[in-house]
């Protein structure tokens, strides 16, 4: 009987890795599903469809957008980890997913167990921008004059504890001053109120913000990157201000945790292979964007590190716990 037994997990362990190698196999022979957590017109939507069109050339199959907005970003995730582990559902999310885990009381998902990073499509300047009229034209600028003023400048705020917030509370913090936040629904009506006025100061993405940069109705004083952003060369670093500091924002795909690995490094390998297309990369640098395709092994490590670094920031900003 136990002879029997193992005889027959064997069959059976041998019958789940020969269909999960010929799924592997015939990938894809179906239409792929990417979701994006954001509604539709913005920068991670914008990304998934030129990307999309890029893969279904490639593929030969359709890849369909799904937005999934709303939960502080969280449905599109939650989405994925109940989806099949087949390749078919992919989440193209910010790194805001990496902020979750400390900011949110409970998810219905586990970022550690529940997704396999598969690759970082692209890296995204954050901007450090200002009203035209601000009597600052640099970081050390803007601190002092927030020292010489405390309290008398404000900034835009598009949501508690995501990317863009935090980048201004690792700013404060960094440079020992006090700036009031104003609530803002999105990145566009933020940048209507800079251009008016309303406000002095925002974090915003280049994606969303160089057209304005371009025209001079917002002024650039930094921008959150390591490196000086090929979009705006003249544009200062904050680092080269405050030594060390470093925030910027990448997109990157994600599938269900047990996704056969073939299929993982399909995935990858035809997303790097696009994210090479010439008129992609021209799409990609107007929108202030670098194409990088990593590997899945150089993603995960972002990705692990990123939790840990933002997991430090939302403590040391003592940013309450949401539900």
């Amino acid at each position: 009987m136990n002879r029997r037994c193992v005889a027959l997990a064997i069959t059976l362990l041998m019958l789940a890795l020969s269909c999960g190698g010929a799924q592997a196999q015939t990938y894809p022979s179906r239409a792929i599903r990417i979701i994006v957590p954001f509604a539709a017109g913005g920068a991670v939507d914008s990304l998934a469809r030129l990307l999309g069109n890029k893969l279904s050339e490639q593929l030969g199959q359709p890849v369909v957008v799904e937005n999934r907005a709303g939960a502080g970003g969280n449905l599109a995730p939650d989405a994925l980890a109940k989806a099949a582990p087949d390749g078919y559902t992919i989440l193209l999310t910010t790194n805001g997913l990496a902020i979750s885990p400390s900011l949110y009381r409970t998810l219905p998902f586990d970022v550690h167990k529940d997704f396999v990073p598969v690759t970082q499509v692209v890296a995204s300047q954050l901007v450090i921008a200002a009203y035209p009229k601000l009597a600052a034209n640099s970081i050390a600028e803007l601190i002092a004059l927030a020292k010489a003023k405390p309290g008398s400048l404000n900034y835009g705020s598009t949501g508690i504890g995501n990317p863009l917030h935090l980048t201004m509370e690792m700013l404060k913090t960094s440079a020992g001053i006090e700036l009031q936040a104003v609530p803002y629904r999105g990145d566009a009506p933020l940048n209507a109120a800079l251009i008016a006025g309303e406000i002095q100061v925002g974090v915003v993405p280049m994606a969303t913000t160089l057209p304005h940069l371009q025209n001079d109705l917002l002024k650039a004083l930094a921008v959150g990157g390591a490196q000086r952003a090929a979009a705006l060369p003249k544009v200062a670093t904050v680092a080269e201000t405050i030594p060390g500091f470093e925030s910027s924002s990448w997109q990157g795909l994600f599938v269900p945790a047990g996704t056969p690995r073939e299929i993982v490094m399909t995935i990858q390998r035809e997303t790097a292979k696009a994210l090479k297309a010439p008129d992609l990369i021209e799409r990609l640098k107007t929108g202030g964007n670098e194409a990088v395709g990593s590997t899945p092994e150089e993603f995960d490590a972002r990705f692990r590190a990123d939790i840990a670094k933002f997991a430090k920031i939302v403590k040391d900003a003592r940013i309450p716990t949401q539900d």
